[in-house]
C-alpha cells in the first residue's frame, strides 16, 4: 500500500503542484481513507519529501542506463532528455515553483542532489566530447557544465518562461539546442543537425 501511495501521490503532484493536492485529494483517488495514508506518512511534507526522492531516484537509474549504452555524446544529451521530459510530464501546472515555494527545505536538498548527479553525467559527457572531436577541444569543462545546469534549471522558472509562451518540451528542446551549438565543432555540428532533423520527422 505504501508503494500505491507513493506512486498515486507523485502522479497527482506532478499534475496539479505540490501545493494543490490535499491528502483528501489522494485518498479520494484511491479509493481509501485518509487514515490510510497517515499510517504509512505521517504528514503531507513527509510525503512531497518521500515522491520527490522516489522520483529523482528513477530519473538517476535512468540516466544512468543511458550513460551505459556509450552512445555519442550530442545524441546521449537529447535520450536523457527525453527520459526526463517523460517523467515530469509536459503538463500546464507549477509543480516546481510550488515546491519551491512551500516546500523550500525539500526542494533545495534536490537542488543539491541534482547538481552532484548533473555533474557527474554531463562532465563526462563533455569530456567524451571533447576526445571524439564533437566539441571543441578549448572547451572549459568546469565552466560549460556549471552554465548547463544553471540554463537547465532557470528555464523551470514560469516568472521568465509562462507555458502559455513557452512549452516545456519546446523550451527542452531549444535549451538543450543552444547549449550545444556553443560547443560543438563542425563535425559535432553535422551530428546536431542530423538529430535536429530526426527529432522534427518523430513530431
Amino acid at each position: 500500500m505504501k508503494e500505491k501511495i507513493l506512486h498515486k501521490a507523485g502522479e497527482l503532484f506532478l499534475t496539479l503542484g505540490f501545493k494543490s493536492v490535499t491528502m483528501d485529494d489522494i485518498a479520494n483517488e484511491m479509493g481509501i481513507s485518509k487514515k490510510t495514508i497517515y499510517t504509512h506518512y505521517k504528514n503531507k511534507t513527509q510525503l512531497v519529501k518521500a515522491t520527490t526522492l522516489h522520483l529523482f531516484e528513477i530519473i538517476s537509474t535512468g540516466i544512468d542506463c543511458i550513460c551505459a549504452l556509450h552512445k555519442n555524446p550530442i545524441e546521449e544529451l537529447y535520450e536523457i532528455k527525453k527520459l526526463v521530459m517523460l517523467h515530469l510530464k509536459n503538463d500546464k501546472s507549477s509543480p516546481q515553483f510550488q515546491l519551491q515555494k512551500y516546500y523550500p527545505e525539500i526542494y533545495n536538498s534536490l537542488k543539491i542532489k541534482k547538481f552532484e548527479i548533473m555533474q557527474d553525467c554531463v562532465v563526462e559527457n563533455l569530456n567524451k566530447g571533447i576526445s571524439e572531436g564533437l566539441y571543441r577541444k578549448n572547451l572549459n569543462v568546469d565552466f560549460a557544465f556549471r552554465i548547463y545546469f544553471l540554463g537547465i534549471t532557470g528555464i523551470k522558472d514560469e516568472t521568465l518562461f509562462p507555458f502559455e509562451n513557452f512549452p516545456k518540451i519546446k523550451l527542452m528542446e531549444n535549451y538543450l539546442e543552444y547549449h550545444l551549438r556553443g560547443i560543438v565543432t563542425k563535425e559535432g555540428l553535422k551530428t546536431l543537425h542530423k538529430i535536429i532533423k530526426n527529432n522534427s520527422g518523430n513530431e
